[in-house]
């Protein structure tokens, strides 16, 4: 629980605490980037007394940067308006800040708005909702004005954070991202979220410049104004922003072709093709030739669209493309009046059908099939993408959390900032081929053994603690051979943002004969996803016993439902 804000022990001010630790890391390792106006309020902020420094805290942690004072009650903070003197005197809170309509929608109840816009007939329609009020006072109320102007019988203040562009600007050198925050230290304190100890270098940080910090903000803002824009409306204004932001960082690089592939999807939503064409052209992200080569096909270039498939089938990019330009190319051949090219003939997938009476309450088809099928001698668990991303994350712990450089940065990392870099596997390809080798050796089983103790609840990009129980790691070690850990594990360092997902739902063992099957299931009308596909044709490619079981219920195949494969009656 929370600790207990009334109390005016020192640890009611924990939230202060954390933050004034976040600010110490700032200034140790950003002294060189940080400007005239971040190092004096480093200094401002210290000099301020306590329940200053604790109210300005308390409202960089919540949403928003307007506040009404009757709602900032913390008991070790005390009167909101005086402890919020020294913050206005300072100019970074504003104690009379014009209040625009929308704002005053955000910040007052219901019935305090009927009571100051009485007078407005559409206030007072029996039903009314709050978005209809907004929307029928705008056209009279435009203008922005004060707090008290609106409601002339409140006692209330409100106050707007006018430094909190700033502290959003230290938040992200700290984090290097913008989606965590300060509570992450209240959440980490709680035991809420533990995070590996990483021994990182003072001088480790997320942005090495100055200007770094200015790009990301930059690709942000395009980023919310793409989230924002208006269909019918062109994008060439948000690509010539995009255009204009220059960088030589290969991670700021990487997301802004991540951000010019979204662009590109938008345009397609939009059916703008040439857009969507001009887009993809310069964009770097994985799955842009793709998309070049479907919006091609959409728009009836055919030649173009064959063309492009065919660069990208000589030299696909990943398993991904391979598959999907496969897919694409006898269309064109049909539409181009040419040979179609005989597919190969894909790894033969087994299929079995289990039909099962249908729940009479709302239950997952997996864990219908995983119930049915799981006996005392053949236990069966639903892991899905859990267990083997989990013995990868426990065998292979150290070269995941190595401390190299722009990899961690802050005590809060979920895993290595480069994880989904082209080069992640290559960086620390002495340590993983160490890790790997222990699954010749059988020395792997005690290594993930140790890690599920001492690393037990630690956050990590690979390993599901709410899934990994001590029975289903003993029937995992024991059934599953070392040979195809391996194949796996190298299958998820050959492209770790693909593979992590589409593994098969469940598992199911048999100790006594040391073996297991995996099994992905399919409730009616559903089909394989691509990355399913991938996962059970690399099983089947290497002999693993792995099968899809279609689910029907009993009702369904007496009216006629046809099945196919090998039935499974259920008993």
């Amino acid at each position: 629980m929370l600790p207990d804000a009334s109390s005016n022990a020192p640890f009611a001010f924990y939230y202060l605490l954390n933050f004034e630790r976040a600010l110490a890391w700032l200034s140790e390792r950003y002294g060189d980037v940080l400007d005239a106006h971040e190092r004096a309020f480093l200094t401002e902020f210290s000099r301020l007394p306590q329940a200053s420094r604790a109210l300005l805290v308390r409202m960089l942690m919540r949403k928003g940067t307007l506040f009404r004072s009757s709602r900032l009650s913390y008991g070790e903070i005390g009167c909101p308006w005086q402890a919020a003197a020294p913050l206005v005197a300072l100019g970074w809170v504003d104690a009379a800040p014009q209040v625009s309509l929308d704002e005053l929608f955000a910040l007052a109840t219901r019935p305090e708005l009927q009571q100051m816009f009485a007078h407005q007939p559409a206030v007072n329609r029996k039903g009314a909702r709050k978005a209809d009020l907004l929307d029928a006072l705008r056209v009279t109320h435009g203008e922005a004005r004060p707090y008290a102007a609106w409601d002339a019988a409140t006692t209330d203040r409100v106050f707007r954070v006018i430094i909190a562009p700033l502290c959003e600007r230290l938040r992200l050198m700290f984090f290097g991202n913008l989606q965590q925050d300060w509570s992450e230290f209240v959440l980490a304190d709680l035991g809420v979220f533990q995070y590996e100890s990483v021994a990182f270098a003072p001088s480790s940080r997320a942005f090495q410049q100055r200007e770094d910090v200015d790009v990301y903000l930059a690709l942000q803002a395009c980023r919310d104004a793409l989230d924002t824009h208006a269909e019918g409306e062109s994008v060439d204004a948000l690509l010539e922003a995009l255009a204009s932001i220059q960088t030589g960082n290969a991670w700021l690089e990487t997301r802004r072709a991540k951000l010019l592939f979204r662009i590109g999807q938008h345009c397609e939503r939009l059916q703008q093709w040439d857009a969507a064409l001009g887009v993809y052209a310069r964009c770097a992200w994985p799955g842009a030739r793709h998309r070049s080569t479907r919006v091609l096909e959409r728009c009836g270039r055919f030649d173009a669209a064959m063309a492009l498939a065919e660069q990208a089938a000589k030299a696909p990019e990943s398993e991904e493309e391979r598959q999907r330009i496969a897919r694409i190319v006898p269309r064109l051949q049909r539409r181009l009046g040419q040979p179609v090219a005989r597919a190969t003939n894909p790894r033969a997938i087994q299929r079995s059908v289990l039909v099962l009476p249908r729940p009479t309450e709302p239950f997952n088809v997996e864990f219908a099939a995983r119930d049915h099928l799981g006996k005392p001698q053949a236990p069966v668990y639903y892991v899905e993408n859990a267990l083997i991303n989990s013995l990868f994350g426990l065998l292979c712990w150290e070269p995941v959390f190595a401390a190299i450089p722009g990899a961690f940065f802050h005590p809060f990392q979920r895993g290595p900032a480069d994880l989904h870099a082209p080069d992640f596997y290559m960086r620390r390809a002495a340590q993983f081929g160490a890790c790997l080798a222990q699954l010749e050796s059988g020395t792997y089983r005690e290594t993930i053994l140790r890690h599920l103790e001492s690393k037990a609840g630690l956050q990590s990009p690979f390993v599901f603690w709410g899934v990994l129980t001590p029975d289903l790691i003993t029937l995992a070690l024991d059934c599953l051979p070392a040979a195809h850990l391996k194949l796996w594990f190298e299958r998820l360092l050959l492209d770790i943002r693909s593979n992590r997902s589409g593994l098969p739902d469940l598992i199911r063992f048999w100790p006594a004969e040391r073996r297991y099957e995996l099994i992905e299931v399919k409730g009616p009308g559903d089909r394989l996803q691509d990355n399913q596909i991938r996962w059970l044709d690399y099983c089947v490619q290497y002999g693993m016993p792995v099968r899809v079981l279609d689910v029907r219920w009993t009702e369904d195949t007496q009216a006629g439902d046809p099945l196919h494969g090998d039935a499974e009656a259920a008993a």
